[in-house]
Order: C-alpha cells, then structure tokens, then sequence
C-alpha cells in the first residue's frame, strides 16, 4: 500500500475530530484525563501535524486549506477551530498540573500490576513517567508555536486571556519535563563478573570472544565516551568513582521515572518543589529511545527559528543534548560492537538490567541507531545492515510472514505486548509494569526515517518497499465500527485467526500518534530531492548533447511557409531543451525523459521536411 500522507493524514484527522468534538468542544470522554501521557498523545495527532506540516497550519485561518477544513469539520469552523483547540490544550495543562501549581506527569492507566490480581495504589497512578516528559517537550513546542502565530491572528478577548494563560502554563510545563528528564538520566556502572556483566559480555562477544577480550575492546572502545561522561554529567561519587575503574563496564540511557536520590537540578525556572525520585538507577532500551525523541525537538530548526525557549530553557536543553550525543554514541557503538558481526543482527536483543529478550528490544537499539545515523553521515555498509535488520524485525514481528498456529509473537509484540517492570515502584506499593505494544508502529517509523535519511538508491528502495508493507499492516488495524472508528487499534483485523486480549481503552492514543509521526516524516521523506542516479545523468547528458546538436542543425534549414507553426515548434523545443539542463544534475530522470521528448519532435520535423522534398 502506497504511503499517501496527505491523504492519510486527511483521514485521520477527520476520525480524531468526530471521536473529539462535540458541537465545536473537546469531549475528554470516559477515558481522557486517565493518563497525561494518553492525553498528550492525543492532543498531538492534531497539533503535531499542524505545526509540522505547512500544509496542514491551523494557526492561521486565513490560510488553511479546503480539504483540511472540510476534514476537521467536527471540531469547528474556519475562524472557530484554532481557538476551539486553543481550550482543549489549557483544559489538558489545567488538568495535569497539581494543587500546588506544579505540573504532574502522571502515567495513569498505563501503568500495570506486575500481579494481575495486584491493585495499583493512586499514588503509584500518580508517579511520573519518561513517556510523559518526553511527550510534553513535543506538546509544549507544538502548542508554544501554535500560539505565537494565532495570537497575532485573533481578536478575540477571551481567546486571547486563555493564550495568555496557556502560554504560560506551556512554558512551566516545558521547564518542569526538562528538569525530570535530567534527573531520569543515569550511568549504570557494573562489574564484568556480575549477572548483568555477563549478560553484556555474552551479547558483544558473540560467541567469538572471552570475557577478557570483550573487556579489552570495551575500553579501547569506550575510553573517550568513559571520559566525557565523567568530566561532563554529575551523577554521584559512587558513580563517578566507577567509572574511573576501567575494568568496570557500564550503560547509560534513561530510567523509567526520576531516579531515587538524584540530585535537583538548579533552576530559576518556576517549577515548584521537584520531587523524590523511585526509580532504581538502571537505563531501559524503551524509555531511553523515547527520551531521544523528545529531546531532539528541542534543537529542531523550528524551535531555534521561533526562538520558542527562554534563557534558561536553552542552559537546560543544552544539558539534555549532551546526554542525548552521549546515549546515542554509547548505543550506536554497542549495537556495531563487532564489524564482521553486529550485536544488533543476533536477535532478539538480551537486556542486561531487566533480564529480558525481545524483538522488541533489537527494535529499540535499531532505533537508537537510526538517531546515530541521521546525527552523522552514514556509510552505506551501516545503512545496508540496518535495512537487514529491519526486513528480518518485519519478518519475526509476523508483519511481513504468516503467523503460525497459537503464534506467541503475535500476542507479545502485537496483544498484550512486552511487560516492562518498573524496577524501584515496589518502594511505594505492588510492582508495576509498562506494556511495550507499539511494535509495529515503531518499525514503521523508524523504516521511514531511514528512507529518509538514504540516498543509495537501492537501499532506498528496500526500505520504502518494507514501509509500504508495514503501513499496509498498520492501516488494516484500523478499527471499523464503535467507537474511534478510523483510529487504532484492532489488532484482530491483521490477525484474524489469533485469539486477542480485548484492552480496556477503546482507542490506543499511542499508536496513533506514532502513526502521524509516521505521516509527517513520510512527508519530510517526499519533500527531498529525488536519489540522483550518476547513470542515469551520464545517459541524460548524453541525450541532451545530441537534442541541442540536432537542434542546431534544424534551425540551419529555411523554415517551410506554414503560418509560423514550425518556428513556435521550435521555440517549444527550445523551451524544454533550456527545462532539462536545469534539471540534469537533480532531477535526471525528469532530465531524460525531456531530452527523449526533444528528439521525438526533432524527428517528426526531419521526416516532415524529407516527405515534403521528395512530394516536390
């Protein structure tokens, strides 16, 4: 199925806007207001799009387009819409802030009870969560854009106090989720002859080196990584400490929630009292990877054009960026630990803190690395392999091959999904856990990064085959009738013979939202100039060097008495000529196909011309 994001996008928006609005206002329903970070998600579908993607800006009325008006038709008219999303944005920052004034960031109702028979205490509901930092810095950029333009647009008095109110409210929330992810960031120092350092060393060595060999290259590997963390990141003496050791190894990434005793992060930002940390210090694949995502929104080339952060939000963005190249530079070198064979192609991928394996997992690092490689300019080996790895995910995930009879796949990537336990939530109650059941959605994703960040051609078109396969799946679990009809996620449609948990939530705000990351990406993807083939330009000169010759040649003969037809021919000719030398070195193929045009039309004056001398 061919990704049409416009079009896709289109019906999204208009499945959101009839589960969303009634009469022009936003209906939360039975389930908003659970889970900040399900409510963020939602709110994003709408204004991630519309902040992104210059066709679909909401922001002004005067430019937004027909189709776009007539999909969002639900949620109000032209001059009503921006200002109807305006309210749903300051009743979600109302919601999720604390009687104290201080924003919460609760994971709600997507936390679990490791016991099923277990029940989360409100506090637990209550705890913060990455998934939740992460998707405010997205929310609150979005929604601070939206505003600095519509406010210069609108008239209205009470619109313009609810901007007012809501711009600030954005900004605290935007400080206080970037204070939380500072303290949610951790360096997980081990020894080689622990549990989790066996784990590690069994995973790099591959079967082909020692533990001591392993140990070796993980220095060599990691010595200036090692260094930079410990002269730029504070994270306690013990951990300093080990990581002078070089005989220890170590991870780093983001904890599941602010980490217990982290330090507050010095701040004149008013955010209030920061709270104690739960969490044990121990980095997980899922959360870290959602972490990255939001982080680099902060230094998007619309957050600086806007100069959406203050002062002070830049000192605290520059802090996360330098986690961010960090994580993403220990993750990358661990993934391609081994040249002749990377950890990341032995799936699934084994973590050494939860003691889990999962296709999962290899997605997460495959993810990270996909970061890597949009960061730095990729070789074409790296971009080969990774593409590998996506078929062979698409594969295992039964996306692109059959399920088997009673396939536990489906029901751990697709159902129920990976349980995550939140290591150090025991401390305040029964143990909790996070469901990983986005797979699909994630691998399309990060499949259409790649496309976008490819410029072999063949690599290219392995991956946009692999998208349009994987999009195939995700819209086929789409839900058809009842409530959130165009939304996701029925995952019954794409495995009709699979016996499906029914979840509670009749819509899955979060892959939904992936899917219009997806979308938007996809339209970053088609914006880009065409892969330039050099064959295909040398064949493109080629014809161009004959088409101006043989052009040449026919203005040298006197022009035949037809009412001027033959010159504006050649004046056409001439036109198109001029078309494809400007296009040759972009554009070759549309270079080619001109010149071959060209040369069919000279041809036809040419034969015109020698019937005409042999009737005389």
């Amino acid at each position: 199925m061919q990704i049409k994001p416009r079009q896709h996008l289109l019906d999204i928006w208009q499945a959101v806007a009839r589960h969303s609005f009634d009469g022009g206002e936003w209906q939360w329903g039975e389930w908003g207001k659970e889970s900040s970070v399900a409510d963020a998600e939602w709110l994003l579908c709408l204004l991630y799009p519309a902040t992104e993607v210059a066709a679909f800006r909401l922001d002004d009325p005067d430019t937004t387009q027909e189709d776009v008006q007539q999909a969002l038709k639900k949620a109000g008219g032209r001059l009503d819409l921006p200002a109807n999303l305006v309210t749903a944005a300051a009743d979600f920052m109302r919601t999720h802030t604390g009687e104290d004034k201080r924003p919460t960031f609760a994971g709600g109702n997507y936390f679990g009870a490791a016991d099923k028979d277990g029940e989360l205490s409100e506090e637990q509901r209550r705890l913060g969560v990455v998934d939740s930092y992460s998707m405010s810095i997205t929310l609150c950029l979005a929604t601070l854009g939206f505003l600095k333009v519509y406010e210069t647009r609108t008239r209205r008095g009470d619109t313009r106090e609810t901007i007012a109110e809501l711009r600030q409210a954005t900004s605290n929330r935007l400080s206080a989720a970037m204070v939380s992810l500072l303290r949610s960031f951790v360096v997980n120092v081990f020894d080689t002859d622990s549990s989790q350092g066996r784990t590690l060393g069994e995973l790099l060595g591959q079967r082909q080196l020692s533990q001591r060999q392993v140990l070796n290259k993980f220095q060599n590997r990691f010595r200036a990584l090692r260094a930079a963390i410990n002269e730029s990141v504070f994270l306690g003496i013990d951990v300093q400490e080990g990581l002078k050791d070089e005989n220890q190894l170590f991870e780093c990434g983001w904890a599941w929630t602010m980490v217990k005793d982290a330090p507050e992060v010095q701040t004149s930002e008013p955010i209030g009292p920061q709270p104690d940390g739960v969490a044990n210090a121990v980095p997980y694949l899922y959360f870290t990877v959602v972490a990255l995502d939001g982080i680099q929104d902060l230094f998007s080339d619309r957050t600086l054009t806007l100069g959406l952060l203050n002062t002070e939000q830049q000192r605290l963005a520059e802090s996360l960026r330098l986690r961010w190249e960090l994580t993403q530079q220990y993750w990358s070198g661990i993934a391609r630990f081994d040249a002749d064979r990377w950890p990341l192609e032995d799936i699934p991928w084994r973590t050494t803190g939860q003691k889990l394996e999962s296709e999962y997992f290899s997605l997460s690092v495959a993810a990270i690395l996909v970061h890597d490689l949009m960061r730095r300019r990729a070789t074409d080996d790296d971009l080969t392999r990774t593409v590998g790895v996506m078929e062979r995910l698409a594969e295992r995930g039964r996306i692109t091959s059959r399920m088997v009879r009673e396939d536990p796949v489906v029901h751990e990537l697709h159902n129920t999904g990976v349980a995550l336990p939140l290591q150090g939530s025991e401390r305040i109650g029964p143990p909790m856990t996070w469901a990983l059941t986005d797979f699909s959605a994630q691998l399309l994703k990060r499949t259409v990064q790649l496309c976008t960040l490819s410029r072999n051609l063949a690599s290219h078109e392995r991956l946009l085959r692999l998208a349009e396969d994987v999009f195939d799946h995700m819209w086929r679990r789409r839900i058809r009738d009842g409530e959130g009809v165009g939304l996701w996620d029925n995952v019954h449609a794409a495995y009709p013979d699979a016996e499906i948990h029914k979840r509670r939530a009749p819509v899955s705000w979060s892959i939904t939202e992936r899917v219009v990351e997806v979308m938007v990406q996809a339209t970053v993807m088609y914006r880009q100039p065409p892969i330039r083939s050099l064959e295909l330009t040398e064949l493109a000169k080629a014809l161009l060097s004959e088409s101006a010759h043989l052009l040449g040649n026919e203005q040298m003969e006197p022009a035949p008495s037809d009412a001027g037809r033959h010159g504006m021919q050649l004046r056409t000719i001439e036109v198109k000529l001029r078309r494809a030398r400007l296009l040759v070195d972009d554009q070759p193929g549309t270079a080619y196909a001109l010149a071959l045009d060209v040369l069919g039309q000279l041809d036809a004056l040419a034969r015109a011309r020698e019937a005409a001398d042999r009737g005389v």
